[in-house]
């Protein structure tokens, strides 16, 4: 499958999970490429991957998932629809290159590359067993739950492009549809990604066991409690 991509990390073994970063508007999957080396670096049995959008922005090397030229609330969720079978479609061609399943997959995305893995679990069931959305927002809140992914949305509390109250309506939704989540606001950090935010979602990969987990365990369905291993 054609696509623009960078691998930041390919195990000697077959991988044992696989991480994808998509990347914000007018980035490349080089640079984003360097906030999947922190990920390399704490999984190193890991499949790791920066996956460029399909989109010229601009006349430089910048790519992007969709236009923004012209977007509104309203225009945003059939641009994103457009686009999302070739999202889907890679990830699922990862997966497959990997032979790693939806369970060990995560999705990590910055703004609109967040958005874009966001809106991929509302498309497509049991897509990724995580999601990493660093600075993002659903483009529309979801109304149903969807497969076993959980969601771990990591925001900076002065983000002047997309505003934090986007993560705190979207935790807000996402208990109350059941989707397991976790919120991490950043105080005095913007639209980016600063040390204590990439702190945050290497534990949350590392340490936060699946609500699912503690609840089969607890009625004896499973055995042992693991976290994104």
């Amino acid at each position: 499958m054609k696509h623009e991509h960078f691998v930041v990390q390919s195990p000697a073994t077959p991988a044992a999970q696989l991480i994808l970063l998509f990347h914000g508007v007018g980035d490349t999957p080089e640079a984003m490429g360097e906030i999947g080396s922190y990920f390399a670096k704490d999984f190193p049995q890991a499949l790791v991957v920066s996956i460029g959008g399909p989109f010229a922005f601009g006349n430089g090397s910048g790519r992007q998932w969709f236009s923004v030229q012209g977007v509104t609330e309203e225009n945003r969720a059939e641009r994103i629809a457009e686009v999302m079978p070739q999202f889907i479609k890679t990830v699922r061609y990862w997966q497959q290159q990997s032979g790693v399943n939806d369970a060990g997959t995560a999705l990590v995305g910055f703004s609109q590359g967040s958005i874009m893995a966001l809106e991929a679990l509302k498309a497509e069931p049991n897509l990724a067993g995580r999601v990493v959305a660093f600075s993002g927002r659903f483009a529309s809140l979801p109304e149903r739950a969807f497969g076993d992914c959980v969601v771990h949305l990591i925001h900076g509390e002065q983000d002047a492009v997309i505003a934090v109250q986007h993560a705190r309506a979207a935790a807000e939704q996402l208990q109350a549809i059941g989707v397991d989540f976790t919120l991490d606001v950043e105080e005095d950090v913007g639209h980016a990604i600063n040390q204590g935010m990439m702190n945050d979602a290497l534990e949350r990969l590392h340490y936060y066991v699946p609500q699912r987990y503690w609840d089969e365990a607890m009625f004896g369905k499973r055995g042992d409690l693991i976290a994104f291993k």
